[in-house]
């Protein structure tokens, strides 16, 4: 199934584009397939694109001044507790790709990151997903999403 129409367009404020289909603004990062990333089929193995959202996920949070680092330094960890990619093109070894994260559902103990990778030169858009997160503290007990990042969830720019 061919994915809706994603138009990231250049703000000129840093790593951040603006979908020209449905006005969002996503956070951007790049990179380069490595060859070790690739199966023997020569394309990127399927579950070397989660460790692409935990790239974009872990740019975001830096970019926004809220380091993961930072998040386990106040007593937080958030691992993925539910996840979904949808596959549209291929990407092989040396393709340079972007990863656009954006911050999406955010409830009382668990929070959403959503991905679109594309590849930079053709504009291809590779894959689409989503990574769901429970906060947990330090001794592994589900608490109350941190401030810190409720706030980024709320100041992420919309528009």
């Amino acid at each position: 199934m061919k994915p809706k129409p994603f138009l990231p367009e250049s703000r000129g404020d840093g790593p951040y584009v603006r979908d020209g289909a449905t006005g969002l603004i996503w956070h951007r990062c790049g990179s380069r397939i490595l060859y070790a990333d690739t199966d023997r089929s020569t394309v990127v193995y399927h579950a070397n694109y989660l460790r692409y959202f935990e790239l974009g996920r872990t740019s975001l949070m830096r970019d926004a001044a809220y380091s993961y680092r930072e998040v386990e330094e106040d007593g937080y960890v958030y691992p993925i507790i539910d996840l979904a990619i949808q596959f549209h093109e291929s990407l092989h070894y040396d393709d340079p790709l972007w990863v656009h994260t954006r911050p999406a559902d955010l409830e009382r103990v668990r929070l959403r990151f959503d991905y679109i990778i594309t590849h930079a030169e053709t504009g291809a858009d590779v894959c689409r997903g989503y990574t769901r997160h429970c906060a947990l503290n330090a001794r592994g007990i589900p608490v109350a999403v941190d401030p810190k990042t409720v706030h980024l969830w709320k100041t992420f720019p919309n528009l």
